[in-house]
């Protein structure tokens, strides 16, 4: 008999995230969250500049579960852009506060935001190893 499975606590609490969001800081631009069907993966649409470059892109946020395997404790990402990069991430939402690490949760390389009390604008800054890093605000659109 086969085990139904379904998405995780951790990733469905993201859905806080579905819609589009105006974003403004180091980056410039809008992006969009959707839901795949079934609700196992979370897509984000980029439409970003940052220091002056153009940057498209697609984002699929999920847990893992390889061929076999069970599935992965922690809500991961690929985001593939317009010029051929490919960046992992791990997301993280606690109460109000999303981290996104880059890489591997734990990473000195990392986003951290806060909602605001209507849910309409993510308040926080990307922190870069070495003290580099720029403020980031979305807002719902």
């Amino acid at each position: 008999m086969s085990e139904t499975i379904q998405p995780s606590a951790e990733l469905k609490a993201l859905d806080r995230l579905v819609g589009t969001w105006s974003v403004t800081g180091g980056a410039e631009g809008t992006v969009r969250y959707e839901w795949m069907p079934g609700g196992f993966f979370l897509f984000q649409h980029v439409e970003l500049t940052q220091f002056g470059e153009r940057i498209s892109g697609l984002e699929v946020i999920g847990n893992l579960r390889p061929f076999g395997e069970p599935v992965g404790e922690d809500v991961v990402s690929r985001f593939y852009d317009s010029t051929g990069n490919t960046l992992d991430y791990v997301y993280e939402l606690t109460g109000d506060t999303l981290t996104i690490w880059a890489g591997a949760k734990g990473s000195p390389a990392y986003y951290e935001g806060r909602f605001d009390a209507a849910g309409t604008t993510v308040t926080g800054a990307w922190v870069y190893p070495g003290g580099g890093g720029y403020n980031s605000t979305m807002t719902r659109v």
